[in-house]
């Protein structure tokens, strides 16, 4: 079975992977940051390599769902491949940071790339304001994260919301984590557990 957790930069995404990969033993497939070779170029000149960002994600994210699938195991995902092609990529393009061009190669990529995979059996999507966004975003402390723009964050929960209101691939479970620390406080841990509980029930 295969779990994703979508949702914005710094909306808990790599923290709730964890906590309920320890709690239901699942295998957790995390993004990749600390390797990837074009995050800090990215955000010191989006222009310059957001096209090369964003085919970077694609790879990754396309072998990561053929990983899954072929496994067998139960694996839970922080972030998905849809979110570059509905979110990222188009949000690049509409601040005029990715050419059309670009742009467009990017969308034909991926409109092959996802013919060839399945979606997730649960997608779980973190909806956080901008100001909780910047919060922890701030409370990491990631030196590349430092030049990220506000427009930029506000661009990409508009079209968050748009891509989850049309989103029928799947199951989904919206969590609002404006006044949520699953981190620090085990009752709203555990009352995302028991959300989540209720909604697997229903996958078999």
């Amino acid at each position: 079975m295969h779990i994703a957790i979508a949702g914005n930069i710094g909306s808990g995404k790599t923290t709730l992977t964890g906590l309920l990969a320890k709690h239901f033993g699942w295998d957790p497939h995390y993004e990749d940051v600390d390797t990837n070779p074009y995050l800090n170029s990215f955000y010191e000149d989006m222009q310059r390599w957001s096209f090369n960002l964003q085919i970077y994600f694609l790879n990754s994210r396309f072998r990561q769902v053929v990983e899954i699938r072929r496994s067998g195991k139960t694996v839970i995902q922080d972030r998905t491949i849809y979110e570059d092609a509905h979110i990222f990529a188009p949000n690049l393009h509409a601040m005029s940071l990715m050419s059309t061009r670009d742009y467009n190669n990017y969308s034909s990529l991926f409109e092959l790339m996802s013919s060839f995979i399945q979606p997730p059996d649960l997608l779980i999507y973190l909806r956080a304001s901008v100001p909780t966004l910047v919060s922890q975003i701030q409370k990491r402390g990631r030196d590349y994260e430092n030049a990220i723009r506000l427009d930029y964050l506000k661009g990409l929960n508009d079209r968050y919301e748009t891509w989850i209101n049309d989103y029928k691939l799947g199951k989904l479970q919206i969590i609002e984590v404006d006044n949520l620390h699953i981190a620090e406080d085990p009752e709203h841990l555990g009352e995302v557990i028991d959300r989540i509980n209720a909604e697997l029930h229903g996958l078999f």
